[in-house]
């Protein structure tokens, strides 16, 4: 019986195994069609499943007959079931959606490229969509939270009274950051006077960010980095939108943009109204908010006269008039000894060209000019600052787009003109600056793992000479869940007296820039960052994680000198400026939750005859931290901590650590929504934990400003669109 038994059992054995089969399956992004490696494909209801390899297949084995369903899942994409009868001989074609296309449609123009995103060697960072508009909501009338709230970057106010502030991207000045509306550099020299302040954000597409070095890209000017305001396009269907926000610290903004494009022709039409009262919340009668109005006025007109032709033009207008100082002075409240104040008025007119033409599917060529005019009039007692800033850019540029390779080249022209209309000590600060540069980039996608892109830019300012500017950045694509990026180049400054340091003292006693002593600030830097995604809990819980590293050196900075006069002056001191440091961001997602973190850690330096100390107003450690909430697209709740470390102040002392929270609530309908914002409701302000000037009331000397002035201020408002 044994002997029987055996063979039997054998037999059935082999016919089971004979009735087991294979399937091929290839996994593709429905709309690139290009493989997917590391999707799984599982047949549901069993253990049985596989990755697809690098070229998006996967092969299943030991599949039962019959019908089976395939659960085919990836990073970012939506999961998808897919019934068949088994056995299938074919190889069968899996497409998947992206969780967000619009996400994975993102082109990113700063980089010249017309690559996306996910296929960018530059690292690059950007706001869009409904983060966006989350951050405009906290304050509407300026771009400030919107960097703030990013690693690396600190957004340094610079003068107590007028509450002026300027972009640090990883420890260094605002003057190395370059600020650019839809590539074009307006926001330069004179005109980056109150520049922040001046830029509302319901007309704004995406920010992108590009830390370090971005000269060979755009010029000097991008040593610490560049930020790249792209404005909203218009698009066949209306778009009319209408924001309204009022503030416990008496602030009111109205904003209102309408886009539509018609056959040949679109428009894009921006407005807003921004104005405050003058803002005391500490009671010492010297305005942390000043009191301010200001108009903005931005339309644009689109053409397209042909299918590969596209023409726009545009004119930004902005018209502020803004005071700060004492209380009594500025309620028009005479008092004895009250007689300090801070009064800008400024006028911006800019205007935009652009003509964009295609030969054939991959070569276009792009033609863009611009002018612009920038008036400001500072007066403080017994001090008038008044200067005017006329500057032109104009580009030519060709690009080639293939699949593996892509060619850009062109050329470039700036003059910046500045004239000022009273002398300061006798001499006028006067200057004319021209930039004559070229460029050429190549991006290679040298295989499905590693994209290449190098640059190389030679500019010729006039007085200065020349700057040589390479710079390289790579794309590893180590495994669907895991790449890196690593890259660095070189950049310059031309000297300017717009700076932070004679910002602080506006501008008073300031000589002007020398050409026979002063040079050309030079840079060299680099970054290196990995990022890391992954889900768990079959896909409910999302993890992602980049790690950054960056280091620039920055030789012979200009530095504000006092003079045995009083006066001050500008030198390219015998030394260097270094920075580096880390940036840590981590994000988690559970249902409709989402976890922020953030960490920042920047080691900033300045070396001068041998003798080493931090840089000022740099804190070493940050952390960021941010729970989001939104459920079924009707309500949005966040929640907020930001922690600042101590911070060595430019008289010797060290300023305070300090944290500001924040809590914020929307509900959204169809076509409104209304919201409410606590912002820094621990109430964190400097002025709690110490002094913001010495000396009197009437004269004071303003210290360092670290912290907010502003303290707890709550707003609220309505969106709507048309």
């Amino acid at each position: 019986m044994q002997k029987l038994i055996l063979p039997l059992m054998f037999i059935l054995l082999c016919n089971v195994t004979k009735a087991q089969h294979t399937l091929t399956i290839s996994v593709k992004d429905l709309q690139t069609k290009e493989p997917l490696s590391g999707a799984t494909v599982l047949v549901k209801g069993s253990t049985n499943g596989a990755a697809a390899d690098l070229s998006g297949l996967a092969t299943l084995t030991n599949v039962s007959p019959g019908k089976q369903t395939l659960q085919t899942r990836f990073i970012g994409y939506k999961q998808r079931l897919d019934t068949l009868t088994v056995p299938f001989s074919d190889t069968l074609e899996i497409f998947l959606e992206s969780e967000s296309e619009e996400m994975e449609e993102v082109v990113i123009s700063s980089t010249r490229s017309s690559r996306t995103i996910s296929d960018i060697p530059t690292r690059v960072e950007f706001i869009a969509g409904e983060e966006l508009d989350e951050k405009a909501n906290m304050k509407p009338g300026d771009i400030r939270m919107i960097l703030s709230e990013s690693t690396g970057i600190q957004v340094q106010t610079t003068s107590a009274t007028s509450a002026n502030a300027s972009i640090r991207i990883q420890g260094l000045d605002g003057r190395y950051t370059q600020i650019l509306k839809d590539g074009f550099p307006l926001y330069s020299g004179a005109a980056s006077g109150l520049g922040l302040l001046q830029i509302p954000p319901l007309d704004l597409k995406q920010v992108e960010l590009i830390k370090g070095s971005a000269s060979t890209l755009y010029g000097g000017g991008a040593i610490a980095g560049l930020v790249n305001l792209i404005s909203k396009t218009p698009k066949e269907e209306r778009e009319l939108r209408f924001h309204l926000n009022g503030t416990s610290a008496k602030g009111l903004d109205i904003n209102g943009f309408y886009g539509q494009r018609f056959g040949k022709v679109g428009t894009t039409i921006f407005a807003s109204h921004n104005r405050n009262a003058a803002y005391d919340p500490a009671k010492i009668d010297l305005s942390a908010i000043p009191k301010f109005e200001r108009f903005s006025f931005n339309p644009r007109i689109f053409f397209y006269p042909k299918e590969r032709t596209s023409i726009n033009f545009g004119v930004n207008t902005t018209f502020e008039n803004r005071v700060g100082g004492d209380m009594h002075y500025i309620k028009k409240e005479p008092a004895e000894g009250h007689t300090y104040f801070e009064r800008n008025k400024t006028e911006r007119l800019s205007t935009q060209f652009t003509l964009d033409h295609s030969f054939g599917e991959c070569d276009h060529i792009v033609l863009k000019t611009s002018v612009s005019y920038f008036n400001r009039k500072l007066n403080t007692p017994g001090y008038q600052f008044d200067g005017t800033q006329y500057s032109t850019f104009s580009e030519a540029s060709y690009a080639r787009h293939g699949e593996k390779l892509e060619w850009i080249g062109g050329l470039n022209l700036w003059t910046d003109q500045f004239k000022e209309t009273k002398p300061v000590l006798n001499a006028l600060r006067n200057y004319n600056m021209n930039t004559f540069g070229a460029f050429v980039q190549n991006t290679w996608k040298a295989s499905k793992w590693l994209n290449l892109e190098t640059g190389v830019r030679t500019d010729y300012v006039v007085d200065y000479g020349f700057a040589f500017l390479p710079r390289v950045s790579a794309l590893f694509k180590i495994h669907p869940n895991l790449t890196s990026r690593l890259g660095g180049g070189m950049g310059y400054k031309a000297p300017t007296i717009f700076t932070e340091e004679s910002e602080r003292i506006q501008y008073r006693n300031v000589l002007g820039i020398d050409k026979n002593t002063n040079s050309l600030e030079k840079s060299y830097g680099g970054n290196w960052d990995v990022n890391y995604q992954t889900t768990f809990a079959d896909d409910r819980l999302s993890f992602s994680v980049n790690q950054l590293f960056f280091y620039t050196y920055l030789i012979d900075p200009l530095i504000l000198k006092q003079q045995t006069n009083q006066s001050y002056v500008f030198r390219n001191i015998d030394g260097h400026i270094d920075t580096r440091g880390s940036e840590t961001n981590v994000k988690l997602g559970y249902s409709d939750f989402k976890l922020f973190l953030g960490y920042t850690f920047t080691d900033a330096r300045i070396s001068e005859n041998g003798i080493h100390q931090d840089n000022f107003l740099t804190p070493k450690h940050r952390i960021n931290s941010v729970l989001f909430y939104e459920a079924d697209e009707k309500w949005k709740i966040g929640l907020e901590a930001y922690y600042f470390s101590k911070q060595k102040l430019s008289d010797g002392k060290t300023g305070k650590d300090y944290m500001i929270m924040g809590f914020m609530v929307e509900r959204l309908w169809e076509k409104f929504s209304i919201y409410i914002n606590f912002e820094n409701f621990n109430d964190a302000r400097q002025t709690r934990f110490d002094n913001i000037y010495t000396g009197s009331i009437s004269n004071p000397v303003f210290r360092d400003i670290y912290a907010p002035l502003d303290g707890f201020v709550f707003n609220g408002g309505i969106k709507f669109s048309l």
